[in-house]
């Protein structure tokens, strides 16, 4: 007779449960991580939130601007939400070149108090203009065509003399002698420093130069002693006022101090 197995039903043992000073001790460096990630955190929303609501910008003051106005130039600077930001903004302009947009070179955003900014802007020194195709086309110190415009310029003379048969902008006026464009800054920035408004500066085939000063020419020849011509010049010019006729200094220095007037009638 077979006999009957009987089935024996095992009880499952459960381990006891932790207690969570029990867990602290077993797992105490991850407890202290995670506390350390949480206290940074809140540090980190703590900071956003303050600058978010201390530095917020309501006043914006722009400086070195000739080109541009001071709207046209905030609104270069401050494209979106984050941009109302001081701190952010600063930032995002420290050592920063911009590209794209002519006669800056550079701007900065300094900040006077957290809700105030100073904009600094850098331009390029234009040295003139020419006039190419009734547009007026402005290059920098080393011939770079760095904007062109309807308009013409108070601030720059119109130069004359220079031959070329195509412009790209960004890039050099193809001309056969690019020592001129050195020349011109040089003239504009000599005629700056003396308080003197040329009108346009003309080269002869000799790259002689002539500038004009509304009806009164004045011939300068070469560039030597132009220091010393021009320094004159701002003592002559206003004896000449109202007058017309041609200016006679290329043979000028410190020791001949040669000086004609023709005046026309």
């Amino acid at each position: 007779m077979a006999r009957k197995r009987r089935r024996v039903k095992r009880r499952r043992t459960h381990a006891p449960r932790m207690s969570f000073g029990e867990l602290f001790f077993l797992h105490k460096s991850l407890f202290i991580i995670g506390a350390i990630i949480l206290i940074v955190l809140i540090a980190a929303i703590s900071a956003l939130s303050y600058f978010a609501h201390n530095y917020t910008i309501t006043n914006v003051y722009v400086d070195g601007n000739v080109h541009y106005t001071d709207e046209e130039i905030m609104n270069m600077v401050m494209t979106d939400k984050l941009d109302r930001n001081s701190m952010y903004l600063s930032l995002k302009y420290r050592d920063k070149e911009i590209t794209g947009v002519p006669f800056i070179e550079k701007m900065d955003v300094e900040i006077l108090s957290p809700d105030t900014i100073r904009i600094n802007v850098y331009e390029k020194a234009i040295a003139g203009y020419v006039k190419y195709l009734d547009r007026y086309i402005f290059f920098d110190r080393d011939g770079i065509v760095v904007e062109t415009s309807e308009q013409p310029s108070d601030d720059v003379p119109l130069v004359l003399g220079l031959s070329f048969d195509y412009i790209v902008l960004h890039e050099k006026l193809p001309v056969e002698n690019e020592n001129v464009f050195k020349e011109v800054l040089d003239i504009t920035q000599l005629l700056n420093k003396y308080d003197l408004k040329a009108d346009k500066i003309f080269f002869d085939s000799d790259f002689h130069l002539y500038i004009y000063f509304d009806e009164v020419e004045v011939s300068l020849g070469t560039n030597d002693n132009i220091d010393e011509k021009v320094i004159q010049l701002q003592y002559i010019l206003p004896e000449l006022q109202g007058k017309s006729g041609i200016l006679e200094m290329s043979e000028y220095d410190s020791n001949t101090q040669n000086i004609t007037f023709e005046q026309k009638n």
